[in-house]
């Protein structure tokens, strides 16, 4: 196993190498007429009936409204993130190298909140948060989830959206402004997904086993409250279709659900390594999709 001050040390140095790198992004780059906001293949509606009965326009607007919702998606768990990664760091010494770079990913989440919220508005789209409830039932369960949920939690959200945008940033279909704000994203959240796979394996071990039982359990059920709102219904209202329509559709699309089992492949492997996932937990992981 790593040592997590090592990792630490590591990931501080390289943040500090590559500091502001959305600095770079050219907000004045032109939306070409035709082009994409994320691969086609990644749209929920893709090979879909609906799908098949759109035309090309109608199929781009899609992409648009999707990207959007997964920006807006986006902010809401780097918020979520922020907050326990506060929680984390509360009452640790704040000279501590793992604190340290705890500090640096705050900072870095906050732009990326930043960047995506400038990237809806350039798209020209509407916010999508989640619904209340979502936000009440985070409210309620992130203070009960130590280091083991909230790292557990973070590896999730960063490694299920990591590979649309990897995907997207090397896609010459996409809009050239979309792939950089994808880029910037993915390399940063590369280091993060380092740090939290290295404390959550930390956590993992040296946490009671009474504690890891219950971070099993409200780990998956995060997992599904995370993906059931992953793409709202009224993302399908904004292009004019019919939001329970397309909503069935989506969840029942093959090619996407194999396409969201792939993103979680990760996340799902190392999860059930460090024991977080077992066969009492898999329930939880199929009604989210990320597994088969």
């Amino acid at each position: 196993m790593h040592d997590p001050q090592v990792v630490a040390e590591r990931l501080l140095k390289t943040s500090a190498e590559h500091p502001d790198a959305d600095a770079h992004i050219d907000w004045e780059t032109p939306f070409e007429e035709g082009a994409w906001f994320m691969p086609p293949e990644w749209v929920s509606l893709y090979g879909t009936p609906l799908w098949r009965g759109m035309d090309e326009a109608s199929r781009v607007e899609l992409s648009r409204h999707e990207m959007a919702a997964l920006a807006s998606g986006g902010i809401w768990t780097e918020l979520c993130l922020m907050q326990m990664l506060g929680r984390y760091m509360a009452g640790r010494d704040l000279t501590d190298s793992r604190t340290r770079y705890a500090l640096t990913e705050v900072g870095e989440e906050a732009r990326h909140s930043l960047m995506f919220a400038r990237l809806i508005s350039a798209m020209g789209c509407r916010a999508y948060p989640p619904p209340r409830r979502v936000n009440h039932l985070f409210s309620l369960t992130s203070v009960v989830y130590g280091q083991v949920g909230t790292f557990a939690v973070t590896l999730l959200s960063e490694e299920v959206n990591d590979l649309v945008q990897r995907e997207g940033m090397n896609d010459e279909r996409v809009h050239p402004l979309v792939r950089q704000v994808c880029r910037v994203h993915v390399v940063e959240e590369a280091r993060h997904v380092g740090f939290a796979r290295t404390e959550l394996a930390h956590a993992v071990r040296t946490a009671s086993p009474a504690n890891v039982r219950i971070q099993r359990e409200l780990v998956g059920m995060t997992a599904c409250a995370f993906m059931a709102h992953r793409m709202p219904a009224a993302v399908y209202r904004a292009v004019g279709l019919d939001p329970a329509t397309a909503r069935r559709q989506a969840l029942a699309n093959p090619h996407h659900r194999a396409l969201l089992q792939r993103s979680g492949r990760k996340a799902v492997a190392f999860l059930t390594e460090v024991g977080l996932i077992g066969p009492g937990q898999r329930h939880w992981w199929r009604r989210a999709g990320l597994m088969p």
